[in-house]
């Protein structure tokens, strides 16, 4: 029998037919993008003495899945626990917690955007290529709720006090709804509360929740609900509403006369004459010429 020549080529790479797992918190991955904004929105980063700390997760036990599934994938040793406590919302709270304590883990991390301690006015979006799709479907399920209204009409909505993170949720969504949103600080708790519904809804869910994703089951089954959701055919359908640019407010001052103005800039005359005594009062600012 021939012997095999040391030098000849193979004929394959049998090491190419193993995939490659991903290194780990690659935000490129779907399920570390998803990981990392979950983490990024619902996570605390503490720092201990010398070079201890601990990156945790706490959630309702109900959800405890979703934290096997990081643990299963953090290539370092982590911990699911559980506990049953008193909190201001119920004598009886059941929840689960992930921690992680690795320093090359949590450097990692940090380095990628979840800063120590308090966090929720300075998190933004990772400065890396990442699945978006998947950064913010962990946002939205750690600080996003996702159903029906009580006159059972679709919604998503996201709440957060970062300014960085509400800008850009309304900078992406508008590129899958068309719907502008502008992020405003409510006034009673001084965060940002963005919220899209009926057909925007439908439209955000089919396209974070894609089948096979990593998301909690209740949301992931609410997303999937509201794809039946059809519009009554007696349900007025109100377009988006188109801002006023400083170019249309010269023209406006300019002709000064509502009814020439809803011809010129294709409005109507009530939205020319309310924005003409909006701007002659100083209730919006003056367009820079």
């Amino acid at each position: 029998m021939a012997e095999k020549d040391p030098s000849a080529p193979a004929l394959f790479d049998i090491g190419a037919l193993t995939p490659t797992a991903p290194t780990f918190m690659d935000l490129e991955d779907p399920e570390y993008a998803y990981m990392f904004g979950f983490l990024q929105a619902d996570g605390h980063l503490s720092r201990g003495s010398g070079q201890k700390g601990r990156l945790t997760a706490e959630i309702n036990a109900r959800d405890i899945h979703i934290l096997y599934e990081f643990q299963r994938l953090t290539p370092y040793y982590s911990s699911v626990t559980e506990r049953i406590r008193t909190t201001n919302f119920a004598e009886r709270h059941h929840s689960a917690t992930w921690a992680l304590s690795a320093l090359e883990a949590r450097s990692l991390i940090n380095e990628l955007g979840i800063p120590y301690g308090k966090k929720s006015r300075i998190i933004r979006p990772p400065r890396c290529q990442f699945s978006r799709p998947d950064y913010l479907r962990g946002v939205i399920d750690a600080d996003g709720s996702l159903g029906w209204t009580a006159e059972g009409l679709p919604f998503l909505s996201f709440t957060s006090a970062s300014t960085a993170l509400a800008a850009y949720l309304c900078h992406y969504t508008k590129k899958i709804t068309g719907t502008e949103r502008i992020a405003r600080r409510n006034t009673r708790d001084q965060v940002y509360v963005i919220t899209y519904g009926k057909e925007q809804a439908q439209q955000l869910a089919e396209h974070l929740y894609y089948p096979g994703c990593l998301a909690l089951e209740q949301k992931k089954a609410n997303a999937a609900a509201i794809q039946a959701w059809v519009r009554p055919a007696d349900m007025r359908f109100a377009p988006p509403r188109r801002r006023w640019t400083a170019a249309d407010d010269r023209e406006l001052l300019r002709l000064g006369d509502p009814a020439a103005a809803a011809v010129a800039l294709d409005r109507t005359e009530q939205s020319c004459s309310m924005r003409l005594w909006r701007l002659r009062t100083g209730r919006t600012p003056m367009p820079a010429q």
